[in-house]
């Protein structure tokens, strides 16, 4: 195929640029050009006619669990902690859980998410790792994915004594990185899911930390970390952790250091989880009792206050909340951003940015994906109607003309 041309619509390039009427031209599995207005055709190029509809980068989901097993279509009851742990009463074989993952990816890319940084496994082995590389190889449709091993405590009863010292902490990141990952996820605090209280206990000492940090650096992998409550939060910084997700409980000095770095590091709240679980998920056992003994109450409301602090200092907040669950499952990601506005006080240009830009950046790859521009990577969406005034458009797949990944048709709404 020649060089694909779409023209007469408006483009959104991902920069935070105001959208102006122009085109994107496309040739192999690059953008050619970005370009305002509109240019007569090359001969032979395919032409696609965006009136009334936005170009716009791929969406890059920030907290992606593929291997978790709700997705739109696909409820899983089973897996809903604290009310219901079913699934783990008869796991899938690493094969059907492959299968699973797959699937999930598929609905993923169908609602406009061309990348998936994971915020985590299910469970051990490297089902993640198999995906990515099916994926990338054309194997199987999906966002291009960032790997991350299963999510580790550091519980002396499950892992052994000497697999939680500072020495078995580095042992275990050598050990996911030789697996295949991009990165490793520990829980440096728990949760009020699994205990009461949990989100105050930080489960890794400073010795641990700087281990599993050394560790990474050595193995050439990113470190995601659960951190809830403030010394979490300081560990992770203090670390070299990439991405650091929730921080509902951050104080000010936790703020601060998340502030200084906040060129190193993301932050993802996960917020799509916690409005379910508060506003939505009643027919899946958690009533309003329910959801303030989970946390999720007051996480919500913590995270309400704090998020548009963080907004204000300039740290990359990106969407993507903990999709893969009943109540919020895998394909409704783009919801986030609708969050972002109502509750963070992001404008829905801001929204976009960080689904897109920010999401190219923690992705590692700045320089060839999330924003439109010559050079880059031609994972872009055509969006009826103006996402940049209203991100409510993204939620509804029909409203999604084009899914485009790398120079390839994913969704072409004129062939169906």
């Amino acid at each position: 195929m020649g060089e694909i041309v779409f023209t007469g619509g408006s483009v959104f390039d991902g920069t935070g640029r105001e959208p102006f009427p122009g085109e994107v031209v496309v040739r192999g599995d690059r953008i050619a050009a970005v370009r305002p207005g509109r240019a007569p055709a090359p001969e032979g190029a395919t032409i696609v006619d965006c009136a009334g509809a936005t170009v716009m980068p791929g969406l890059i989901e920030g907290h992606a669990h593929l291997t978790f097993p709700s997705a739109v279509g696909h409820l899983e009851p089973g897996f809903n902690p604290p009310v219901d742990v079913s699934f783990f009463g008869r796991p899938p074989t690493a094969d059907e859980h492959l299968a699973l993952a797959e699937r999930n990816a598929r609905i993923l890319l169908d609602a406009g998410f061309t990348s998936a940084y994971s915020a985590g496994s299910l469970t051990p082995g490297n089902v993640e790792v198999q995906l990515r590389d099916r994926i990338a190889a054309g194997e199987t449709p999906g966002p291009r994915l960032r790997a991350a091993s299963f999510e580790r405590d550091n519980n002396p009863v499950r892992h052994g004594a000497e697999n939680t010292t500072p020495t078995g902490v580095a042992r275990f990141i050598a050990e996911q990185a030789a697996l295949g990952f991009d990165s490793v996820k520990l829980l440096l605090s728990n949760d009020d899911v699994f205990v009461p209280g949990g989100s105050m206990q930080t489960q890794y000492t400073a010795e641990q930390a700087a281990a599993a940090g050394a560790a990474a650096r050595e193995a050439d992998v990113w470190l995601n970390c659960h951190a809830q409550n403030p010394e979490s939060i300081k560990l992770a910084v203090r670390n070299g952790f990439r991405s650091v997700y929730h921080c509902s409980y951050a104080d000010e000095e936790a703020l601060d250091l998340l502030e200084e770095h906040r060129d190193e590091l993301f932050a993802a709240p996960a917020v799509g989880i916690m409005w379910a679980n508060v506003h939505e998920a009643g027919e899946f056992g958690i009533d309003r009792a329910m959801a303030e003994r989970m946390g999720s109450v007051a996480q919500l409301e913590a995270q309400t206050a704090l998020y548009p602090e963080m907004r204000r200092r300039g740290i990359r907040v990106l969407p993507g909340g903990d999709y893969g669950f009943p109540q919020n499952p895998i394909g409704r990601n783009a919801r986030d951003l609708q969050l972002f506005v109502d509750l963070f006080g992001y404008t829905p240009a801001e929204a976009l940015v960080a689904a897109t830009k920010w999401g190219g950046e923690v992705m590692g790859m700045a320089d060839e994906l999330g924003v439109l521009a010559p050079g880059y990577l031609a994972d872009l969406l055509v969006v009826q109607g103006d996402p940049a005034r209203d991100v409510a458009l993204l939620q509804d797949s029909s409203n999604l003309n084009v899914i485009m990944q790398s120079g390839r048709f994913h969704k072409l709404a004129d062939e169906g």
